[in-house]
């Protein structure tokens, strides 16, 4: 009797041992690659549908996009010896390209724009925020902290 409990107890921590590691983990997909004129499109449309632009607009737009694109795709292949100036560049890149989608658009979509922008920073300051580094800030939690005496 003793020798089949044991061997049941036994059965029951190995199982449960053997089932304790999960997984089911989600395994990113990813990211499909796309063209430059791909790009520009998929831009192009995200925009369209924001701020119902013109079909003027639209075709401005996507010639700025697909151009910043293109600029892109060369700023990746280059070498990365000399990343910090490679930086500054893209940052005037994308710079140059918000002012002429600005000049395109009218004074209600600049404004529905910046509205986009604004949301899609407070998004990404979220996201930085909270990688990994919540943990690391807060003091640890003792559950039963030694007696002072």
């Amino acid at each position: 009797m003793k020798k089949a409990i044991l061997t049941i107890a036994i059965a029951v921590m190995g199982l449960t041992a053997a089932f304790a590691q999960d997984s089911t983990k989600r395994v990113r997909k990813p990211m499909p690659k796309m063209t430059a004129e791909q790009r520009a499109e998929k831009a192009t449309a995200r925009l369209e549908k924001e701020l119902s632009l013109t079909a003027d607009q639209k075709t401005k737009i996507y010639a700025i996009e697909l151009e910043n694109a293109k600029k892109v795709d060369a700023f990746r292949s280059q070498d990365q010896a000399d990343r910090k100036e490679k930086m500054k560049e893209g940052r005037a890149t994308m710079q140059a390209q918000k002012a002429k989608i600005d000049a395109v658009l009218t004074a209600e979509q600049k404004t529905k724009l910046e509205a986009v922008r604004a949301e899609a920073r407070e998004k990404g300051e979220k996201m930085r925020k909270g990688m990994g580094r919540r943990d690391r800030d807060k003091a640890p939690i003792v559950s039963n902290p030694p007696a002072q005496g």
